[in-house]
């Protein structure tokens, strides 16, 4: 799990996601050759930030949100959020201004948060959660695992894949927007008709820890069915331990494929976490280990 481990401590906060970008391509870069299919890179700024892979002849594309959610310096010591943070005081935040470093704690309540740090902090700072990752023999808990856990699968699906798109895709925790832009060039260089959101949902009365992956058959937004049975059928198949998600809501990179001109089928399917958008994230171990095997799985028969 060591790059694992490297992916967490990577910064993305919603917009500013070049770090983690460039820590993926480095990634890529090095270990590309050693993968069962040499894949075309699709980055720089005609992309932004985000990164493509063109496996072989695609016909289906996983996709992997690379930002995370955070805060962002207003006036004074004022934050505002960015994406749907939890608002908890005391909370370890960082990152850094024209000025160097800054490591401080979260002040307020959700409708006036502030920071501690000693001086005045650039406006349109990005902040996020200060990491600390705990992994035991049967969760991993940090912070960002949504969606570091996706970035993971999706560079572990690389490594066997043959045919399809893997795509790292950025702004997802606020509104989203480049999706679209994907979705486009995607359909005019190597077109699909189905997509999977490689993403973390959450543990609730009906998904509990240690039953598998969760393939979620809704959240705020209705995959069509026809596709969400095949996929279940193909889950039964395979022998990987999963469970099934139905909520009213919750929306992911899914959204996006679900609302663009193009008829691309599209299936959430991740772990499930608890004290979701905190530092201290939790997954089961078991359960990541059933999504890191679902993927290779389906891209083989879909």
């Amino acid at each position: 799990m060591k790059i694992l481990l490297e992916i967490l401590k990577q910064s993305g906060v919603s917009g500013d996601e070049s770090i983690t970008s460039d820590f993926l391509l480095q990634y890529i870069d090095q270990r590309k050759n050693n993968w069962n299919v040499l894949p075309i890179i699709y980055s720089g700024e005609d992309f932004h930030d985000c990164i493509l892979l063109k496996f072989g002849k695609p016909r289906t594309a996983v996709f992997a949100h690379m930002d995370t959610i955070g805060f962002m310096v207003r006036y004074g010591n004022q934050l505002i959020s960015v994406g749907g943070p939890e608002i908890i005081p005391g909370t370890n935040l960082e990152g850094s201004d024209s000025m160097g470093e800054v490591k401080c704690k979260l002040v307020g309540t959700e409708h006036d948060i502030s920071h501690d740090f000693p001086r005045g902090i650039d406006p349109g700072t990005r902040l996020s959660f200060s990491q600390n990752i705990r992994i035991d023999d049967e969760f991993i808990q940090a912070a960002y695992l949504d969606n570091r856990l996706g970035l993971y699968s999706a560079l572990k699906l690389c490594e066997t894949i043959s045919d399809g798109w893997v795509v790292f895709s950025t702004y997802e925790e606020h509104g989203g927007g480049s999706m679209p832009f994907l979705l486009k060039f995607i359909q005019e260089t190597s077109p699909i008709k189905q997509a999977l959101i490689a993403d973390i949902t959450w543990i609730t009365e009906g998904v509990q820890f240690h039953n598998g992956v969760v393939i979620s058959i809704r959240d705020k937004y209705i995959p069509r069915k026809k596709f969400i049975d095949k996929i279940i059928k193909l889950a039964k198949e395979s022998g990987i331990p999963f469970q099934l998600e139905v909520e009213e809501y919750g929306g992911s990179d899914g959204r996006e494929v679900q609302f663009s001109p193009y008829a691309i089928d599209w299936c959430f399917i991740g772990a499930a976490e608890d004290n979701v958008h905190t530092p201290d994230e939790k997954v089961s171990l078991v359960d990541l280990e059933a999504m890191l095997n679902i993927y290779p799985y389906l891209m083989d028969r879909l």
